[in-house]
């Protein structure tokens, strides 16, 4: 199994520390693939027919499924069995984090309601993951990520001026959810271990965590008047800043969001006139004249080739860099150097390259010790665990 280089042979930060993930899709299998990279016990509960996230093929693989379900293990859980739910209650009692994604009151209505399950874990950490969070009038509407990127603000600002409003064409809201979620049960967990609290449910939705990205858009609106709109690849906040073509058809990326670096850009380019310009002496200024700045810079990028201009503005340290799709990206330099990209064994494909270990930990690192599990591969050995504990406390009866 490759590993991030240079990891030092030590115990991950979150081992010792069990997850039980019933989640389906993204969100929660993102969130948990966080916590078993850094070394939890992560144990997918399953229904008979598998997480969702299963079915999302390319060429038969399934590819989102084997990248952010490493390091679990898999069990089929059936919770509205009476079997298996003893199991899932043996487990709980053995559990510091739940993590679930149902409609608001579905566990409760399966006998596993926030007071239940602290009845048999009384410090468990219960994440619950839903659109549009566990109140409000919209708590019970379908909440998959493309209805929240719409509703949240992001479609409509996404795009260029002239054109309609634009999805994102990967789980947005859903990673940025699963991300905070992460972070809140380490919260969680922290107020219990070392704090001495209690065990406490976090409430989630994927509407507010996408909202905090775009946090300043109210307060601008507020302040402005008007709305945060589409923009294309400038941004209203800061110029030059860009996306420029080269004379060979391809593009580089522009940022010189201060003033030392954009007075740098005019230097380089043979403009140093442009710094006292009235028009761009100024960010406020360059935002408010950004089609005559675009034009100006565009004009000098187009008339090099990619390789030139990359070498040019290298040597002038101005900040512009290439544009790298995903096969790009494996062979470059730096992403090598830093093992950024691993190489995982895989049943299907020989082997399968996918993100390293984040973020990187100097002490206790991280690290890829399973791949994503085949399902229901660990019930046996999960079951065995239990089994070996003892049976069920008899505060497990919920029913």
């Amino acid at each position: 199994m490759s590993e991030t280089p240079g990891e030092a042979k030590a115990k991950p930060p979150l081992e010792g520390v069990r997850v039980l993930d019933l989640s389906r899709l993204v969100v929660g299998n993102l969130m948990t693939h966080v916590l078993g990279d850094l070394g939890a016990d992560v144990i997918k509960i399953e229904p008979p027919e598998g997480d969702s996230l299963r079915a999302w093929k390319l060429k038969g693989v399934s590819v989102q499924w084997k990248v952010y379900s490493r390091n679990k293990r898999s069990i089929v859980i059936d919770l509205k069995n009476e079997e298996n739910r003893a199991v899932f209650r043996g487990l709980v009692e053995t559990a510091d984090i739940l993590v679930e994604n149902f409609r608001p009151g579905v566990l409760d209505r399966l006998g596993f309601s926030a007071d239940a399950l602290h009845a048999l874990r009384p410090k468990l950490v219960i994440v619950r993951i839903t659109g549009w969070g566990q109140t409000g009038p919209y708590r019970n509407r379908p909440g998959f990520g493309t209805l929240v990127e719409a509703a949240s603000g992001f479609a409509y600002k996404n795009g260029f001026a002239d054109g309609p409003p634009l999805l994102p064409n990967l789980g947005l809201a859903d990673s940025i959810a699963g991300l905070y979620a992460a972070s809140a049960a380490m919260a969680a967990l922290r107020e219990v271990e070392v704090n001495g609290g209690k065990g406490q449910e976090i409430d989630v939705s994927l509407l507010e965590p996408i909202l905090s990205i775009l946090g300043a858009d109210q307060a601008v609106y507020r302040v402005t008047g008007e709305i945060p709109g589409r923009h294309g690849n400038r941004t209203p906040l800061s110029a030059p800043r860009n996306l420029y073509a080269t004379s060979d058809g391809g593009h580089v990326a522009l940022s010189a969001s201060t003033q030392g670096m954009t007075e740098r850009l005019f230097r380089s380019i043979g403009r140093e006139d442009l710094i006292a310009d009235p028009r761009f002496e100024t960010n406020g200024k360059r935002v408010e004249n950004v089609e005559p700045l675009d034009a100006i810079i565009g004009e000098f990028i187009r008339s090099r080739t990619l390789k030139d201009n990359l070498e040019f503005f290298d040597r002038a340290e101005v900040t512009v860099g290439p544009i790298y799709d995903a096969a790009q990206l494996m062979e470059n330099e730096h992403v090598r150097a830093r093992g950024s990209i691993v190489e995982t064994p895989d049943e299907d494909v020989g082997s399968l390259p996918m993100h390293a270990v984040v973020p990187r930990f100097s002490l206790t690192p991280g690290s890829i010790r399973r791949l994503a599990p085949r399902l229901n591969e660990h019930a046996e050995e999960i079951r065995a665990e239990l089994a070996r504990r003892g049976p069920p406390s008899p505060r497990g009866a919920v029913d």
